[in-house]
């Protein structure tokens, strides 16, 4: 076994790479970019190495740097995490060539399964079945739209070096082919060096169905069952469980022996994922294979008991599989979800920001066999911390929350309670949809497929809720808390006189008008107190008021309903989390508001920090309301900035290869206007 290993990645999979060295005695270098260098990994890791700017391209995809440093440091191994150089052939020939062993499969297979194309032609050869498609060398365009229309509308424009959901787009019919073709191959081109793509028929409800395998030096290939990932938006995963809900033991057995002979045929070594799109009729293809780790691969870890980490240290040390196929069992049922930092009312555009509070629920942060699942049989993967920044260089992902079940009932109860108990402040997060996912009737029934969030949007996507009275009673007693500890009277006495000195009034009682705003709308709070009892007023409503502080809990009674919850307030923003929601309430101090106006945001502004690469307009054309305007790259993603109206553009501020901050004004833009003749 190594004695000293580089993790040549970041964030969470660097984190969790690190936590089964740890507990093997393996010691670690982590390798850090500018904009990591207070990152959690680096702090996680036995030592660190500096290795560029920010840009990936300046860091972590610097090959013969990342190379030097692991020699430098006496490193006996580079674990490539996901992602970055993972699945990079000429990386994995490096290490070899530098003495350094390459902790991921050999190079001639990534080279076999790197090209989406080559990888089909292969399997074509193998007789395991394809999806209709077009897979040739051939880009010629014209030669790309007749295949599409021999394959017949949908299609699906896939770039072939792609991963990730990047580089991909469903093609409804052939006007929109020519436009779509372009997009897929700009993006193509930026996240992976190769603008080629393939062409396939776009199956109407299919599901995302893959397995993981694992292959030693001394030809022994397993198969340590399924994931479904059929939950995605714009072609990432959202939620991954295992076993897929609905698998018969003949269906299991026949895709994982699919995938062990799919690994073979390349002489595959280490972990591998075999990805199959399946039909609802359980009818399955092969869509792609990953030469590496996949991000979800926890959920085949809980079912299992095995530490996937491990079993790829051991093999690339040249120790033989440490189980054999007969050994292998299903326990129980795991969930996934993908805490991202994210706006889901915004296409899920990333956010970026800093995490100034954070709250989890209680975890274990790593497990090991069947008996490490924990008390609640939840598990945190993160690569950040409170105070830390989500920075647009990088994937916006916070953290992988994963739980595990006797069956997939209590998996999805306990994944509900726990993302009730994420609480954020700082950035938009996709928190809130996963748990309304998570309940989904859809969901809950595992009727799925890839198309889930698209056929559910009045359900994930409804629209926002009037802030009840539970959520203002919590930040009514966060202020008024507040308020006196801020007169230093000891409010821990209960008995002291001085506790109730600011609603005590000689022959009255002290009327208090609160006023909030949320999202836009003025909310009006009244208190009344005397020295018997509170009451609150809001909304028509009127109840008995009183609270208690335990620790970051705060226990609110109305009469005889109770409620509690966590507030996190900074300045007059109180921040409320309970039941699951969290409500953002602005506290209009009367003295620090007075004569303040609001003020309207403007249009056609960034969406996020990112680069212009298109300009499809000039000052002075008339367009329509819909008409893309501008194209903008952030985190390898395109986004269309397009006219909210008719009118005409007055001024374009930014040209191509511009780099824009988040809310920039992109474009001058008169409603209605026509152009001077």
């Amino acid at each position: 076994m190594f004695n000293k290993i580089l993790i040549a990645n970041r964030g969470e999979i660097a984190c969790r790479v690190a936590a089964t060295c740890r507990r093997l005695g393996i010691r670690t270098v982590a390798v850090y970019s500018d904009a990591d260098a207070d990152a959690r990994h680096v702090a996680f890791c036995d030592e660190a190495v500096h290795i560029g700017g920010p840009a990936a391209r300046d860091s972590y995809l610097r090959a013969d740097h990342i190379i030097e440093m692991a020699r430098a440091t006496g490193a006996q191994a580079i674990h490539p995490g996901y992602g970055f150089l993972s699945e990079n052939e000429a990386f994995a020939e490096a290490c070899a060539a530098a003495g350094l062993a390459f902790i991921g499969p050999p190079a001639s297979a990534i080279h076999a399964m790197g090209s989406k194309s080559a990888a089909k032609q292969l399997m074509e050869k193998a007789a395991v079945p394809l999806v209709p498609g077009y897979h040739g060398e051939d880009q010629d365009p014209a030669l790309l739209r007749r295949e599409a229309d021999r394959i017949g509308y949908p299609v699906l424009l896939k770039a072939s070096a792609g991963g990730g959901g990047k580089g991909m787009r469903v093609v409804e019919s052939g006007d929109g082919f020519e436009a779509a073709l372009a997009s897929v191959k700009r993006e193509a081109s930026a996240s992976f060096g190769d603008d080629k793509v393939l062409v396939e028929k776009y199956l109407t409800r299919p599901r995302h169905i893959e397995i993981q395998v694992f292959a030693d030096t001394h030809g022994n290939c397993v198969y340590l069952f399924e994931r479904d990932c059929s939950v995605q938006r714009r072609h990432q995963k959202v939620l991954e469980e295992a076993p897929a809900p609905g698998m018969t033991e003949d269906r299991r057995r026949a895709m994982g022996e699919a995938a062990v002979a799919a690994a073979k045929a390349v002489g595959y070594v280490g972990a591998g994922t075999v990805e199959f799109i399946a039909n609802q009729d359980g009818s399955f293809y092969f869509m792609e294979m990953n030469t590496r780790l996949q991000v979800e691969h926890p959920v085949t870890e809980m079912i299992t008991g095995q530490d996937l980490v491990e079993w790829q240290l051991r093999v690339a040390a040249g120790e033989a599989l440490p189980l054999t196929q007969d050994q292998l069992q299903i326990s129980g049922h795991a969930l996934e979800a993908r805490i991202y930092a994210e706006n889901p009312d915004k296409q899920f555009l990333p956010s970026t920001g800093t995490l100034r509070f954070l709250r989890t629920p209680p975890a274990v942060q790593f497990m090991r066999g069947g008996d490490a699942h924990g008390p609640a049989g939840v598990r945190i993967d993160a690569g950040v911390r409170e105070g830390d920044t989500i920075s647009p260089f990088y994937d916006p992902m916070i953290a992988k929350l994963i739980v595990w079940g006797r069956d997939r009932d209590e998996a999805l109860a306990r994944m509900a309670q726990a993302l009730a108990s994420y609480h954020v402040v700082g950035l938009s997060t996709n928190v809130a949809f996963l748990q309304r996912l998570v309940k989904s009737e859809a969901f809950r029934t595992a009727d799925l497929d890839t198309g889930l969030i698209e056929r559910n949007q009045a359900v994930l996507f409804p629209p926002q809720k009037s802030v009840g009275i539970e959520s203002i009673s919590l930040a009514v007693a966060a202020l008024v808390e507040r308020d006196i500890r801020t007169r230093h009277i000891d409010a821990a006495d209960r008995n002291s006189p001085w506790t109730h000195a600011g609603a005590w009034r000689l022959n009255g009682r002290d009327t208090r008008t609160l006023h909030f705003t949320c999202g836009g709308s003025k909310l009006e709070v009244v208190l009344k107190d005397d020295t018997r009892r509170s009451t609150l007023i809001y909304a028509d409503q009127a109840a008995p008021f009183a609270y208690t502080f335990n620790a970051d809990d705060i226990r609110v009674d109305l009469g005889t309903r109770r409620t509690h919850g966590q507030v996190h307030v900074e300045g007059d923003t109180f921040h409320v989390f309970t039941a699951g929601r969290h409500t953002v309430l602005e506290w209009q101090d009367p003295l620090s508001h007075a004569g303040e106006s609001e003020g309207e945001g403007g249009k056609l502004t960034a969406p996020m920090p990112g680069k212009v690469i298109a300009v499809m307009v000039e000052p002075g054309s008339t367009v329509t309301r819909g008409t893309p305007l501008l194209v903008m790259e952030a985190m390898k993603m395109e986004h269309t900035i397009s006219a909210p109206a008719d009118g005409v553009v007055s001024e374009v501020l930014y040209g191509v290869g511009e780099q824009v901050a988040e809310g920039a004004q992109l474009l001058a833009f008169a409603v209605g206007d026509t152009a001077p003749a």
